[in-house]
């Protein structure tokens, strides 16, 4: 456990370049995963217009943010979830629930899925946030 004090930013090299922001900030015992995308270690998108890939390979960097903040993903108390287009997400509910479980199991912490415009990187399809309470 941390102490109380300054909260501590993590920017994993595995998650690409963080500018002008965090990967992860942890303030006590609790981290705050910024949105991470499906992007490679460079910040690039790994498969443009691929839904489910694009959320396996962000899923999969929640999981690396999490653990460089001292965490693994069945800490995770809320999930949020960006995406560009619900109808596509839902079309996807099984390949994307097969890659989810790949990383969390069975673990099902509150959830949001919020349909946006678009994200920051264009080439982006979805984006996920996570809080999470580090274990004693």
């Amino acid at each position: 456990m941390q102490s109380a004090g300054r909260p501590r930013n993590v920017n994993p090299r595995e998650l690409g370049p963080a500018r002008g922001f965090s990967h992860a900030t942890v303030a006590g015992d609790t981290v705050w995963l910024g949105g991470q995308i499906g992007s490679d270690a460079s910040g690039r998108i790994v498969e443009p217009g691929d839904l489910v890939r694009q959320y396996a390979r962000a899923i999969g960097n929640v999981a690396i943010g999490l653990r460089a903040a001292g965490c693994i993903p069945e800490d995770t108390v809320k999930l949020t979830y960006y995406v560009t287009d619900v109808a596509v997400y839902r079309e996807n509910l099984s390949a994307i629930g097969m890659a989810y479980r790949e990383v969390f199991g069975r673990h099902y912490p509150a959830s949001t899925l919020i349909e946006v415009r678009s994200l920051f990187n264009p080439d982006a399809l979805v984006e996920i946030e996570a809080v999470a309470v580090r274990r004693p």
